[in-house]
Formats: C-alpha cells, sequence, structure tokens
C-alpha cells in the first residue's frame, strides 16, 4: 500500500543528541477514575461535556515538558469533542510548532476517530497508512533526515483482537524494515510478552524499556498496552511509566540520546 504524504521539506529541525518522547492513550480527554464510569459516564464518548476541556488542559500542562508525544483516541472535531480538534488543541496549549492527526474512522459530524502526534522539531517526511485486519486503525511514520541512518519514529494504535494485531505488525514491519534508528510507540493492546510483539521487537532489534510497568487501567494498573519501543543501537536515558491519571491508560515516557549519524542525517 502507497502512504498518503502529508508533507515534505527540503528543510528539517536538526535533532538534538538528547530529547524526551512520550505516549499516551488520551481517551478523548474522558478522566475514568473505575470500571463502573465505563457505563455511567459512557455518554462523554459520544457528547460534548464542559469536563472535557478542562481535563485537556490538565493534560496539555503535562506534555508541555516533552519534546515528541504520540496521542490516541483523540478526536479531530465533531459533536463529542465540541468541534474542537484535539490534536491542534494540545499542541497550541502545549506550545508544540509541529502537529500532525491521522483521522482512522470518520463519522461525519457524529466522531473523527484519530491519532494524533506533537513534536518540537520538523520531520522531513510524513507518511500515513491504514492499517490491515481491522477497521479504523492507522500508523504514522515520521522521518528526520535523508539518508539511511536518518531517525524513524512510527506511533500507532492496534487492534483489540490477537489476529489482527499480527496481520498490522506484519504490514508495518514491511513499512519499516532497513530503518537502523528507529522508535515505535502507541497503544499496542498487548503486553510485551505476546508472540506478536515478540516478534515485532526480533525483526526490528527492538527492545521496550518499561516492559514491567503496567499502564492499564490507569486507576489499578495491571496491563502493560501502551509502549515505547526503541532500536537497540540507541541509548535510552531513563524510561517510565507516569502516575498520571486523566485517562483510562497511564502514559509512557522515555528519554533518548542518538547516535551522531542520525543527527547528522537531518
Amino acid at each position: 500500500m502507497r502512504p498518503t504524504t502529508d508533507k515534505e521539506s527540503s528543510k528539517a529541525s536538526r535533532l538534538p543528541a538528547r530529547f524526551s518522547l512520550l505516549s499516551y492513550n488520551i481517551q478523548m480527554g474522558v478522566e475514568t477514575a473505575r470500571y463502573s464510569e465505563y457505563v455511567t459516564q459512557g455518554w462523554k464518548h459520544v457528547l460534548p461535556h464542559r469536563g472535557r476541556i478542562h481535563n485537556l488542559n490538565r493534560i496539555a500542562s503535562m506534555l508541555s515538558q516533552f519534546d515528541m508525544v504520540s496521542l490516541q483516541e483523540v478526536d479531530a472535531g465533531s459533536l463529542r469533542s465540541g468541534f474542537v480538534d484535539i490534536t491542534e488543541y494540545l499542541a497550541h496549549r502545549a506550545d508544540f510548532p509541529f502537529w500532525y492527526r491521522q483521522v482512522n474512522r470518520n463519522i461525519g459530524l457524529i466522531a473523527r476517530h484519530s491519532n494524533g502526534f506533537l513534536t518540537r522539531f520538523e520531520p522531513l517526511e510524513v507518511s500515513h497508512y491504514k492499517l490491515p485486519a481491522a477497521p479504523g486503525r492507522g500508523a504514522m511514520v515520521f522521518r528526520f533526515g535523508e539518508e539511511k541512518e536518518a531517525f524513524t519514529l512510527c506511533t500507532m494504535h492496534l487492534a483489540l483482537g490477537r489476529r489482527a494485531r499480527e496481520k498490522q505488525l506484519d504490514f508495518v514491519s514491511e513499512v519499516l524494515r532497513g530503518r537502523p534508528h528507529l522508535v515505535v510507540m502507541g497503544d499496542l493492546n498487548a503486553s510485551c510478552e505476546a508472540p506478536e510483539i515478540r516478534r515485532f521487537l526480533m525483526r526490528h532489534h527492538l527492545m521496550e524499556p518499561a516492559c514491567d510497568q503496567p499502564t492499564f487501567p490507569s486507576w489499578r494498573p495491571v496491563r502493560k498496552i501502551d509502549h515505547i519501543l526503541v532500536s537497540r543501537n540507541l541509548r535510552v536515558i531513563r524510561s517510565k511509566v507516569l502516575d498520571y491519571a486523566f485517562s483510562d491508560h497511564l502514559p509512557v515516557s522515555l528519554e533518548l540520546e542518538i547516535p551522531e549519524a542520525a543527527r547528522a542525517a537531518a
């Protein structure tokens, strides 16, 4: 499948030696504190409510501490979000100069299910992919540089079913083949020990530094389904799950150091 390219530029911001990453499923700005609220507060997923903007402002305050942010379960501007493009809103509130959205399920005025990405450094190329096997799932790939040594970041939200995830990861593996300096981040809906995740890690020589830190549900985390996967030739300074429960997921953070070859390529 050919990607749809958001933008290409002859110039891109030079990456620093170190920068910070965050992956966060924000559940469209809906705060959840117990399982029963999926029922009692379920209307917040389909209708606008006053508390959403307040919660998004709190999330934006946290996002402002990072350099690149992958967002899952955002809305690109529909009835339920008060016609606010959540990715753009968070970018402005957290002072990010570059932001990208990927609408994966468009139900017109009712809902526009999306992924989002915020960055302080301009990528040279951004590509969007629709993932196979399950409707409404997608991946974005950001390339920072022109040469083989370029730093590549992929953000995605995978399906709930194992067979669908296997097909989606096989598809993404073909897209990411031959990328030596790679980060993959997002809600993968599977643990580090899941066979499809382990296979993906081995294919691309990736590691998950925070594998032992659960992210879901946010009020009593027992499952690790949100990830930042990193090439083994990149140096991880620190990685941890943040105790920041303004969604039903906890965010995963990572501080990374990339080699000079990747910086020079950008």
